[in-house]
């Protein structure tokens, strides 16, 4: 069972197809929509980027088993740096996943691509 209860509503059938798409049926994780400078401030800790971007995902449980319910893990978005708030949470849904778009040949940003469509 997928537990979106800490996903903004109008973003659930985005997070939701993002997860059906990469297979993943279980577990919980949560979506929070922050301002610039917070945003930064986990760029800046997490990443050692000191500016402000428009996604970051922040997984917990990875693809093994876990006891109890799995815990996906978060994504925090910026709206002011994004022009697309549900592409940008199907792109951090994704990377929760376990998808690398800097390391794969395409994968990610293809299924990216698709589960936008679909949500048409």
């Amino acid at each position: 069972m997928i537990d979106v209860s800490d996903v903004p509503a109008d973003l659930r059938d985005a997070t939701l197809s993002a997860l059906e798409a990469a297979g993943v049926g279980d577990g919980h994780l949560s979506v929070e929509l922050v301002s610039e400078g917070r945003i930064q401030e986990l760029n800046r800790a997490h990443r050692r980027h000191d500016r402000p971007t428009d996604v970051l995902s922040f997984p917990i449980d990875g693809a093994g088993e876990v006891a109890g319910p799995r815990e996906l893990g978060d994504v925090v978005i910026c709206p002011e740096h994004t022009s697309d708030v549900v592409e940008a949470t199907v792109h951090g849904v994704l990377h929760l996943c376990g998808y690398d778009h800097e390391a794969d040949e395409g994968e990610m940003l293809a299924l990216q691509a698709r589960v936008i469509a679909g949500l048409g």
